[in-house]
């Protein structure tokens, strides 16, 4: 670790117990981080849903900054874009964002961000590398799923429609963006107790570990689901097309697949 763990656990606990100035500082800071990933775009001929950066802080925001103020500062991304602050995807701004096809996305990161913080902060098992990859995986699920709701509302699209435009094809995008976003917080996440941790004495450690494996499972069954439908989707794809999704949602599988046996069994 380039990090030792009395400096992680000292920053994690002056966090934690710091007062609200300073972790509205914070908020306000990683909803600036989310509103510049914003503009690293690219955008796609077949769909109105931009690739951009911001997954990977809305991801890391609920490890370093907890359940409460991780969901705040993507609250805060959110309402100050909508009151038009131009950092939402493509420089835009106003309410209309978050009531037309993206805003979905943007609902989701307040979900992604609390789920992660909740158990980073709530659990100390949570803080390890199978922990956080099931963690992180399963804030992309609940960002796309949101997402795709809302997608498919707004512009009058079926089930299928929605996933085939708003879904499958930045799913590899993000598993890049999570796995980043894992190994940053599996770096400056402390092993120690620093939040009145509910496994810190021992106790809650086999249900923390269950309902992260529980977790770690849901989101093997989501990106396997996705696989197949991209797979389908892929009839006359060439040869590197096809070896992109299969080794990125194959990764995904695996990965949480792997985390939810390992949790089960410790």
């Amino acid at each position: 670790m380039f990090i030792s763990e009395n400096a992680r656990l000292n920053f994690f606990r002056w966090r934690y117990e710091a007062g609200y100035a300073y972790k509205l500082a914070l908020a306000i800071a990683f909803a600036g981080l989310t509103g510049i990933g914003a503009q690293a775009k690219l955008y796609l001929p077949f769909t109105p849903v931009p690739v951009t950066g911001q997954v990977f802080f809305v991801l890391l925001s609920g490890a370093v900054l907890g359940r409460n103020y991780g969901a705040l500062s993507m609250a805060l991304y959110a309402t100050l874009g909508a009151l038009g602050v131009p950092w939402f995807a493509g420089g835009k701004a106003g309410i209309e964002v978050l009531l037309g096809a993206t805003g979905g996305y943007i609902l989701g990161f307040i979900a992604a961000s609390y789920l992660i913080g909740y158990f980073t902060d709530t659990y100390i098992s949570s803080r390890s590398l199978a922990a956080q990859l099931s963690l992180m995986f399963a804030g992309v699920g609940i960002i796309y799923a949101l997402g795709a709701v809302q997608l498919a509302y707004v512009v009058q699209l079926s089930a299928s429609e929605a996933l085939a435009k708003g879904v499958l094809p930045f799913i590899p995008g993000d598993i890049l963006k999570a796995l980043a976003a894992v190994a940053v917080s599996t770096a400056i996440l402390p092993r120690g107790g620093y939040a009145r941790e509910k496994d810190a004495g021992g106790e809650g450690k086999v249900r923390a570990r269950l309902h992260l494996s529980a977790i770690a499972g849901i989101a093997a069954a989501f990106f396997l689901v996705l696989f197949w439908l991209k797979l389908l989707s892929l009839e006359s794809a060439g040869t590197g097309e096809l070896l992109w999704y299969s080794m990125t949602y194959s990764a995904a599988v695996l990965l949480c697949a792997g985390s939810a046996a390992y949790l089960a069994r410790r």
